[in-house]
Parts: structure tokens; C-alpha cells; sequence
């Protein structure tokens, strides 16, 4: 007869249930400090069980993606600045797309939205897109990483829509907060620095 101990039981049953974020805003909760991710909002591109990739979608740069990325300067309007994407590999230039044919993506985030792909000429996208932003960097996370940090209540997840993306809200922390309601709205009405309150 199979034995087992009752009190390891949930967590057994955890580890197996894995369930992608994917697709998957995290919303930075205000306990989390790293000034990396304070007030961010990030998009989960890709995760499994080994790691989680994602983009940061609040953090423009003051640079234009026609001066830093001018290959991909004709894909975007001429203001359009570089978005700091994450801590990691910052000299990393990511683009996503909202596409007509998602198979024309080098890999999909969720609906539409993926990756552009980094052998295709930019004069051939025009003509599969609909909207660009581009990426300086991104967020990782080692096995099991993200996963203790969403038990330590660092984030709050929240469905990704492709207007989060296109064209973005000037404010996307709160506006992301405001459409959970909530208590989750509530926080949304939390200063800046909340010692000025």
C-alpha cells in the first residue's frame, strides 16, 4: 500500500500544476522595492517551468527609437522613444508587434502581439504590422524565481490587453490597477512617495 505524508501533500500537488503567465500582465505591487521594478508593469512574454521572460511597457527612455535603432525608425512614429524593457542585457533591442497574421511573428506573446523577427527586413514588416514598440533590455527569472516572488505578493497579475501596448496609457501603473477594481483600485490611488501623504 502507497503511504504519504498528508502535510507535503499540497505542495506536492502545486509543483505539479504548473500554469503559464504568458500573456499575463504583472502589475508591481507597492511592497516591491527594487528600484528595477517599482511601479512597473511588466508583460510576460514566455514562461515555463525553468525560467519567465518579460517586458517592462511603462519605462520610456528619452531617447527616440530613430536615433538609437534606425533600422527600425520607419516602423514607428518619429517621437517614438525606446522603452527600457528590463535589467537584463540592456544593449538587447527587442521589438514587439500587434500583427495581422501572428504566424508572421518570430514568436507570440498573446493575441496578435509578438516578436518581430530579427532577420526581417523592415521594409517587408511594414506590411504585416499594425503597431511596433521597441525594447532596450528585459526582465528574467530563473526557475521557480518569479513563482516565490508572486507568493511574497511582489505582483499582481492581471490580463494583458493590446492596448496596454498600443497606444499605452501615460500612466499604465494605475490604469492597470483601476481596471481590476477593487482594492486593487484603491491602491491605484496611492502617491508617488507615499511619506508625502
Amino acid at each position: 500500500m502507497l503511504e504519504y505524508d498528508r502535510d507535503r501533500l499540497p505542495s506536492d500537488l502545486h509543483a505539479m500544476s504548473f500554469t503559464t503567465l504568458q500573456g499575463k500582465l504583472l502589475i508591481a505591487s507597492p511592497a516591491l522595492l527594487d528600484p528595477n521594478f517599482v511601479r512597473t508593469v511588466v508583460l510576460i512574454t514566455e514562461h515555463s517551468e525553468e525560467a519567465a521572460m518579460g517586458l517592462v511597457l511603462n519605462r520610456p527612455t528619452s531617447i527616440s527609437v530613430h536615433d538609437a535603432v534606425p533600422i527600425l525608425a520607419e516602423l514607428v512614429d518619429a517621437e517614438e522613444p525606446v522603452y527600457e524593457g528590463g535589467p537584463v542585457q540592456p544593449e538587447a533591442v527587442v521589438a514587439l508587434a500587434e500583427f495581422d497574421d501572428p504566424t508572421d511573428s518570430a514568436a507570440i506573446a498573446f493575441g496578435r502581439i509578438g516578436f518581430l523577427r530579427a532577420d526581417e527586413d523592415p521594409g517587408a514588416i511594414r506590411t504585416v504590422e499594425q503597431h511596433v514598440r521597441v525594447f532596450c533590455g528585459y526582465a528574467g527569472w530563473g526557475a521557480g524565481q518569479l513563482e516565490d516572488e508572486l507568493e511574497q505578493e511582489a505582483w499582481i497579475v492581471a490580463p494583458a490587453l493590446a492596448a496596454d501596448l498600443f497606444p499605452g496609457s501615460p500612466d499604465l501603473w494605475r490604469a492597470s490597477l483601476r481596471r481590476l477594481g477593487g482594492r486593487h483600485a484603491m491602491l491605484a490611488l496611492m502617491p508617488d512617495d507615499p511619506s508625502s501623504n
